[in-house]
């Protein structure tokens, strides 16, 4: 049965996330290029559920809920990004460029349900999903910038089926030379299906569907 955490369990469909990175270009002629980026979600709710569902406890053991039961539930995910990139277009108002990344994130979601039973049902992975992309960056005058890019991973292996892509565009102000202001968006979609540890780091029984859009506001420094 699929469950709608915000709908079901009265999880917040919207949050607020900080988030933080840095980039590194390490060689003279400026096209190779690394990035780091962090940023996670916390969220959690309780309610009586209007409906019967399963799910299945820590021994593995499937249970059955029935509606009118007070259940408490949490979905807790880190996302740590690491990326290299080259630029292949280069020059003083464009920076087009590949982009080979990896994405790590701890996941930490369950429920527990008190009442006709007293039990806790949760799951747990490390995902590495390795990615591809492009990046586009123009300078659109001296102060103003437009950035964007896009990432892509899709694996079946065996028993697992995973895909994830990102990603975002924003509009930058550098009202000085070593510091600017920007505006964008940013989305993130996750699709997992697993059934035990046949992917590394992947301890997960199940459906995982994760669906993320927000707006950025962000400050930007340079060294």
């Amino acid at each position: 049965m699929d469950l709608d955490a915000e709908e079901l369990l009265g999880q917040d469909s919207t949050n607020t996330v900080f988030r933080i990175g840095g980039l590194w270009r390490f060689s003279d002629n400026r096209r190779h290029r690394v990035d780091l980026s962090w940023f996670a979600f916390r969220r959690s709710g309780s309610r009586t559920v209007g409906q019967d569902f399963e799910f299945e406890n820590k021994e593995g053991v499937r249970l059955s809920v029935d509606a009118g039961t007070e259940v408490d539930a949490f979905f807790d995910i880190d996302i740590y990004q690491l990326a290299y990139s080259y630029s292949f277009l280069q020059d003083e108002r464009v920076d087009f460029a590949a982009v080979l990344g990896l994405f790590i994130m701890p996941l930490d979601l369950g429920i527990t349900v008190a009442g006709v039973v007293d039990e806790e049902g949760q799951q747990d992975f490390i995902a590495p999903l390795p990615t591809l992309g492009l990046r586009l960056d123009i300078a659109l005058t001296p102060r103003w910038y437009f950035r964007s890019g896009s990432q892509l991973f899709y694996l079946e292996y065996e028993q697992f089926k995973g895909s994830l892509l990102t990603a975002h565009t924003a509009i930058e102000y550098r009202p000085w030379t070593h510091v600017g202001f920007g505006l964008g968006a940013h989305s993130f979609k996750l699709r997992v299906e697993a059934d035990g540890e046949d992917y590394p780091s992947i301890d997960l029984k199940g459906n995982l569907e994760f669906d993320y859009f927000g707006l950025q506001a962000y400050l930007r420094l340079s060294f």
